[in-house]
């Protein structure tokens, strides 16, 4: 849920996520979970608001995607391999 950080951020006005590929837990996962209607907002949801280009995986398979210098992991099980990135 990390990228939700970046969602309402922007520089000179624009969001910083708009055009970007990015990983994100996944509705898929949420809904696996039984999170999809309890949550406010799903983090691919809010992440599709923001402009970014959600790249998602398998539910639970570690997936990163790094876009310049923006490093986004899909799930806890990303983890190590974003901090190699």
């Amino acid at each position: 849920h990390g990228p939700l950080g970046l969602a309402n951020c922007k520089h000179e006005g624009k969001l910083i996520l708009a055009g970007k590929f990015v990983a994100a837990f996944s509705n898929e996962e949420e809904e696996v979970l039984g999170l999809s209607d309890v949550l406010p907002v799903l983090t691919e949801d809010l992440m599709d608001r923001a402009g970014a280009v959600c790249v998602p995986a398998e539910p639970w398979k570690a997936n990163v995607v790094v876009d310049g210098r923006l490093v986004t992991g899909q799930n806890p099980q990303s983890s190590l391999e974003v901090t190699f990135k």
